[in-house]
This record gives C-alpha cells, sequence and structure tokens, in this order.
C-alpha cells in the first residue's frame, strides 16, 4: 500500500477530498486485514470504517506523513483486538464459514478443501500471531512495518513470526 504523503498533507489541511482519495488507496487493504483477522464481513466491515472515521480524527496528530500506513494499520488493529474481545465474550470463536464462502467459485474443490484448512487453522492462532501472520504473509509487510504496526522490536515481531509460522503449519498438517 503505497500512500500519497501530498494527500495526507493535503487532508490534514482539511482537505476531505484529499481524504476520500486515501480511503481508496487503502480501504481494500485494510478490509482484508479485518475479515482474516476477525473472521466476518459485517464486523471487517465495521472495523474499517471506525478506522477511518478515527483516522479522519486524528490525522493532524501524525507527525511523519511517511508513516501513514503503519499509523491507519495501528489503528485498525486496536479496532481489532476490541472486537475479538467481543467474539470471545459473545461467540467463543471464528466464523470460519463465512471466510470460506467468500470464495469466487473458481476454486476447484482441492483449493476450496485447502482454503478452508489455512482458514480453520488461522482462526486456531491467537489474535496477535494472525495479524504478524497475515501482515507477512498475505499482506507483504516488512518485520520493520510490523515492528512498527505493533509497536514491538523488530526482533520479537521476527521470533512472534517465526513460530506463528510453526505453529500455523503443525495445525494445517493435522
Amino acid at each position: 500500500m503505497n500512500v500519497d504523503v501530498v494527500l495526507i498533507e493535503q487532508a490534514k489541511r482539511g482537505d476531505k477530498d484529499s481524504f476520500a482519495d486515501l480511503y481508496e488507496q487503502v480501504a481494500d487493504e485494510l478490509y482484508r486485514v479485518a475479515l482474516y483477522t476477525l473472521g466476518n464481513v459485517h464486523d471487517a466491515q465495521d472495523a474499517v470504517s471506525e478506522t477511518f472515521v478515527e483516522a479522519y480524527r486524528g490525522l493532524g496528530s501524525l507527525r511523519d506523513n511517511a508513516a501513514f500506513r503503519a499509523w491507519i494499520m495501528r489503528i485498525l488493529t486496536i479496532r481489532c483486538k476490541r472486537k475479538m474481545g467481543q467474539y470471545v465474550k459473545e461467540r467463543g470463536q471464528m466464523d470460519v464459514d463465512e471466510l470460506v464462502s467468500l470464495s469466487d467459485g473458481e476454486d476447484t474443490v482441492e483449493q476450496s478443501l485447502s482454503r478452508a484448512d489455512l482458514l480453520t487453522a488461522l482462526s486456531k492462532l491467537s489474535a496477535q500471531e494472525r495479524q504478524i501472520v497475515l501482515l507477512s504473509a498475505v499482506q507483504g509487510y516488512t518485520l520493520r512495518e510490523i515492528a512498527q504496526v505493533m509497536r514491538a522490536p523488530q526482533g520479537t515481531v521476527s521470533s512472534k513470526l517465526c513460530r506463528a509460522m510453526k505453529k500455523l503449519r503443525g495445525l494445517i498438517e493435522r
């Protein structure tokens, strides 16, 4: 997600069209992360909407425009953590069936099964493990970028990613 820093500066000055353009640049990626993290379309949409409302209100506090990507992902992360807490209280688990049903219909039976296996395994990871794996493997974030999002040392993120991937492989192989 390459974000235009000029748009950020214009949005900071109150240009609503620039903020709308920023939304267009990052909304899909944020939605994918929220959906994979939360496992529920409705909650993912809510988390992304709430993230943008908070980002709009707090854009003036962003000190480094080049850090916008990590900053908005951090807002989304906090929103998703709150919603995950609600899941545990209300439902006790992720809605993996809903994720699997999002297939575009082009998958073969084998691909659907492996997708279902992967999503089931992802749902068994902790929220933090799932987030690290998704940011790295699905969204292509570097360890440095993930460390910024999570506000953790890069070495810590690296070891957590390694452990989460090992755990994920074990869950899939079962």
